[in-house]
């Protein structure tokens, strides 16, 4: 069961959502909400410590988009690229990046140029290279579950906390 615990005055000024996820299928139910949801093209960076459920998350926003097969982060591989019916979805883990200008030898710009949804895991790694994020998403521990903050840095993201909101 997932539980908003924000506190909002107005909608319209909506500067941060927190959802308490008692455990790991509530955490893989948030991402499949957030992918009813998520417009293309989005750049949604996530962060917290390891193990903190930024790939669960990941795995439920692919699943609920129909990906069926296994979902791990690209750790090594730096970006998993999964193409749908309506929507591209790259999946980047910048865990290994010891300078943000790998990024530019990674050919990061032509991702960005493709209409997709990025889901960017340690993109405070990416420095100045990457472009501002719609919607920061912190996870961090909290008893066995998560806490998830939703941060919006765009209209589009402002939009996604709106909507996430409504459904909760």
């Amino acid at each position: 069961m997932l539980r908003y615990t924000g506190a909002m005055t107005d909608i319209t000024d909506m500067t941060e959502l927190t959802v308490d996820m008692p455990n790991e299928q509530s955490t893989m139910a948030m991402g499949a909400s957030l992918a009813q949801i998520c417009p293309s093209p989005l750049r949604i960076y996530l962060s917290g410590e390891l193990g903190a459920g930024k790939t669960t998350l990941s795995r439920g926003f692919l699943r609920a988009l129909g990906h069926a097969g296994n979902v791990k982060s690209p750790t090594y591989t730096l970006v998993e690229p999964y193409e749908f019916d309506n929507v591209m979805v790259f999946h980047f883990d910048l865990y290994r990046i010891a300078d943000p200008e790998e990024l530019a030898y990674m050919g990061f710009d032509d991702y960005l140029m493709t209409p997709a949804i990025l889901l960017v895991e340690w993109a405070d790694r990416g420095g100045d290279w990457l472009p501002p994020p719609d919607l920061l998403v912190h996870l961090s521990p909290l008893g066995e579950g998560r806490q998830l903050r939703l941060m919006p840095q765009s209209a589009q993201g402002l939009m996604v906390c709106r909507q996430l909101r409504k459904g909760l």
